[in-house]
This record gives C-alpha cells, sequence and structure tokens, in this order.
C-alpha cells in the first residue's frame, strides 16, 4: 500500500470512531454553563417567570401578567418551542420575543397588517432576544422544564443548583 493510501485508511479510520464517539453522546446534552444562562433569560432578561411561573409550571409571578402555559405539562418539540418563543402566540398574551417577528412574514406566514386584519394583538416582550439567546433559552427549557411533570424537592434542588427555601414546599 502507497502513502496515499495508509493515509485515507487512516483518516477514514479516525472520521468513524469520530462519528461513533459523537452518537453515543447523550442527545441534547448541554453544557451547565449553557443551561444557566438559558435560565437566567427565563428568569429574568424573557421574564418568562412571571407569565409562566418560575418553576415553568403556569404559576405566574405577577397577578397582572397574563397566564402562561404549564410548561412542565408539555410535550413539545424543538424547533415549535423555538418558533413559539420567536413568533409569540397572538391573541393569547405570549408575546413574540423575534424583534422582526411579524415584519416579513416569517412567522405563521404574517405580517403585522395581517393581525391587525384579523383583530389579534401581540403582548409587548420584556424584551427581544437574539437567535443564540433564544437557542440558550430552548436548552434551559428541554433540560429543566419542558415535559418535567410535577417538580419535587430533588428536582428543585437540581433546578436551581442547590436547596433554597422555594424547594421547602414541595413534596419528597
Amino acid at each position: 500500500m502507497n502513502y496515499y493510501g495508509h493515509w485515507m485508511k487512516t483518516k477514514i479510520a479516525a472520521i468513524a470512531v469520530s462519528l461513533l464517539f459523537a452518537s453515543l453522546a447523550p442527545a441534547g446534552a448541554q453544557a451547565p454553563e449553557d443551561i444557566a444562562a438559558g435560565m437566567s433569560i427565563f428568569m429574568q432578561k424573557g421574564d418568562c417567570q412571571a407569565c409562566h411561573g418560575w418553576a415553568g409550571d403556569g404559576r405566574k409571578m405577577d397577578n397582572q401578567m397574563p397566564d402562561g402555559a404549564n410548561l412542565r405539562a408539555l410535550s413539545i418539540g424543538r424547533e415549535v418551542l423555538i418558533m413559539t418563543i420567536k413568533c409569540g402566540r397572538p391573541g393569547t398574551g405570549m408575546p413574540a420575543f423575534d424583534r422582526l417577528a411579524y415584519s416579513d412574514g416569517r412567522c405563521y406566514g404574517l405580517k403585522a397588517a395581517d393581525l391587525r386584519a384579523r383583530g389579534l394583538q401581540l403582548a409587548d416582550p420584556a424584551a427581544t432576544l437574539q437567535p443564540n439567546e433564544v437557542a440558550l433559552l430552548v436548552d434551559f427549557l428541554l433540560a429543566k422544564v419542558v415535559g418535567k411533570g410535577d417538580m419535587t424537592r430533588a428536582q428543585c434542588a437540581d433546578y436551581w443548583g442547590k436547596e433554597v427555601a422555594a424547594c421547602d414546599e414541595l413534596p419528597k
């Protein structure tokens, strides 16, 4: 076998091994710092907890805010979650966090004029989010909230990274 043939076999073997190890990594595993950044967006910049509650269970933090869905009870995929955060849900109180959401038809094929013509309003978001912030928020929600069921004390401690007073009221 010539040098090129040996080099090519080595490269193919290296690619195969790296693909094997990549396939063994847990799907959707995220770095702890990314999950923490997403949680910060949920709690602070996006102020999602005002409507959805700090645990994402629909127990809102501000009675003047719209009722948010219980995200812990939902079975929702990544793409739908991204679209919902970016585009909101017109007429429901769920704001669009994409600054250009209804400017060019990117959201459900509708523009702001279409919403007005249908009598639909969009709530104002606490802030608009950049695409990377939406991704961090979604990573956090999928890792800690969406589809996780009623929160227990153990989940609460994991959620916060430590025991906090809010966990005391939860069942073990």
